[in-house]
């Protein structure tokens, strides 16, 4: 099989290249016993100028304070003065009229001229409805790639 003598020979290869290179290249020192914290080593001390803030202690030891019960004394409804107004009575409509009823036009003010309605105006509809006996025409657009709507 063609992937089993890839792997057999670049394996290979590799692993002389390897063998090549330790043998060109000089070996590091062996290295010494475990680093140790001596005299023959600086002690390496990390101090920050921020502080944590000081930690918040809660006792849940004592009991808990509860809330003193208020009491509220109700008050008692006003009562209605004893004339009953003749407007209280009214429906909203009624009280509208009497008040427009009521009202005085100011001295030298012309009455208002309303203009003539305008006739309205008629829209084309967007999407013409099919016309019978014609069939209706469906186009297909091809998808756009890249830049400025190209298509590749």
């Amino acid at each position: 099989m063609p992937i089993f003598r890839y792997f057999i020979f670049v394996g290979g290869a590799l692993l002389a290249l390897l063998f090549a290179a330790n043998f060109v290249w000089p070996a590091l020192p062996a290295p010494q016993a475990v680093a140790s914290t001596g005299y023959d080593q600086p002690l390496i001390r990390i101090r920050s100028d921020r502080h944590l803030p000081d930690r918040v202690v809660l006792d849940t030891s004592q009991p808990t304070i509860a809330a003193p019960v208020v009491e509220t004394a109700a008050v008692a409804p006003a009562q209605p003065p004893a004339q009953a107004d003749v407007l209280a009575d009214m429906s909203a409509k009624a009280r509208v009229r009497e008040t427009f009823a009521q009202l005085t036009p100011k001295a030298g003010a012309k009455p208002q001229v309303q203009a003539p309605a305008q006739p309205r105006r008629r829209v084309a509809r967007t999407h013409p409805a099919p016309q019978r006996g014609q069939p209706m025409m469906l186009v297909a657009q091809q998808p756009h790639f890249g830049l400025f709507n190209t298509t590749w």
